[in-house]
């Protein structure tokens, strides 16, 4: 019996991204699987008793108490002597690259689920890049989960092609079609829409994640006070955790939260819901490893506006289901969500393509097929 464990910084990744992955990989295979992670009691309580955990303190940030974490990381890796490790996130994974190299863990499997550096300059650039490439350096194995972020990890520098590869078309996890159901789109607009007191004529923007400088998220305001001020039927939906992490400008997030057309819905386990309320997606991010919204929107039939970044463009079509538009460039999102506005047609248009290029290139499934014969492949079965 094969022994894999995987290991992120903090709980919410495994919950995310990994906890379908090793569903389909016990339901599959004989292999033991374990997880590590930050400690989180209530994480524990609701995994399956087929998937061990085992915590490890671990904190976001870099602090000295991640020598600790690491050197704890290598002793289990000594005692449990699993066949593969795979490891996302800045301080897991040097963590566990460093542990797993010390502790002679056949196959180290790094998941470059985004990169951390892109959004830095200077000296933290610097910094944090010959992080990442130690990290690279470490790891047998190297797969991002976008190819235009294979691409820039090559140009950068950061390993050759012969160690790095993506999953099928990319993403961590792929699209749960179960969950992100189009058929069920009209039923969710109506009751998300009645709920946030929206009319159900208005032209309807939205955003899911963290509030923070880095998903573009002052772009998205400053872009959308200058349509509310012209447009008295739109409205945006801000969906997920809303606190201000500070690098948002704080006039502009006090604007918004002042403003009857901005709605912060707080975090929610029903993500499908609020998406077909929107008539327009948007993620604005400044970096992103694949950006899962992106695909969970255009599964639920809604058009979208993305940064043409990594990761991103991988995600969509450009002109088909969306729109891309650069980084931190207010005046062209501003105009893309304009354009969609005065062409409320094309737009959903749009949307009904997505549905089709969402499922047919990121069904979970069939990822999860692939993702288990890549696993055998390292593992050498």
């Amino acid at each position: 019996m094969k022994k894999i464990c995987f290991i992120t910084t903090i709980s919410l990744t495994l919950r995310t991204f990994v906890l379908k992955t090793a569903e389909y990989i016990h339901q599959n295979t004989d292999w033991q699987i374990t997880f590590i992670c930050d400690e989180d009691e209530q994480f524990a309580k609701e995994l399956p008793d087929y998937i061990r955990y085992i915590p490890v303190k671990m904190k976001r940030g870099i602090s000295f108490s991640g020598i600790k974490s690491m050197l704890k990381i290598k002793s289990i890796f000594k005692a449990e002597h699993f066949d593969l490790i795979q490891y996302s996130t800045p301080n897991a994974s040097l963590y566990a690259s460093v542990a797993g190299k010390l502790a002679d863990i056949p196959v180290r499997l790094y998941c470059q689920w985004g990169m951390v550096y892109v959004g830095f300059g200077g000296i933290k650039r610097k910094l944090f890049r010959l992080i990442e490439k130690t990290v690279c350096r470490l790891s047998t194995h190297i797969e991002p989960d976008s190819p235009s972020n294979l691409s820039f990890a090559f140009s950068e520098g950061l390993y050759d092609e012969s160690k790095g590869s993506v999953i099928w078309n990319g993403s961590a996890c792929g699209i749960n079609t179960q969950k992100f159901d189009a058929s069920k789109k009209e039923e969710y607009r109506f009751k998300i829409r009645q709920s946030l007191a929206i009319p159900e004529d208005a032209f309807v923007y939205g955003f899911v994640g963290r509030i923070t400088k880095d998903k573009g998220v002052n772009e998205l305001l400053l872009s959308f006070k200058s349509i509310c001020e012209a447009k008295k039927n739109a409205y945006l939906i801000m969906v997920g955790p809303d606190e201000n992490d500070l690098t948002v400008d704080k006039a502009l997030f006090d604007w918004s939260k002042g403003c009857d057309r901005v709605i912060y819905t707080g975090y929610t386990t029903t993500v499908e819901q609020y998406i077909s309320a929107m008539d327009v997606f948007i993620l604005p991010s400044y970096r992103e490893g694949f950006g899962m919204g992106v695909v969970e929107a255009e599964a639920m039939g809604v058009a979208v506006i993305a940064t043409d970044i990594p990761g991103p463009v991988d995600a969509m079509l450009d002109g088909k289901t969306g729109i891309t538009v650069k980084k931190a460039d207010v005046q062209a999102l501003e105009s893309a969500m304009k354009q969609m506005l005065a062409n409320k047609r094309a737009t959903a248009d749009m949307g009904k393509a997505a549905v089709e290029f969402a499922t047919e290139n990121f069904e979970q499934k069939k990822l999860m097929q692939f993702i288990v014969e890549d696993r055998k492949k390292l593992m050498g079965l």
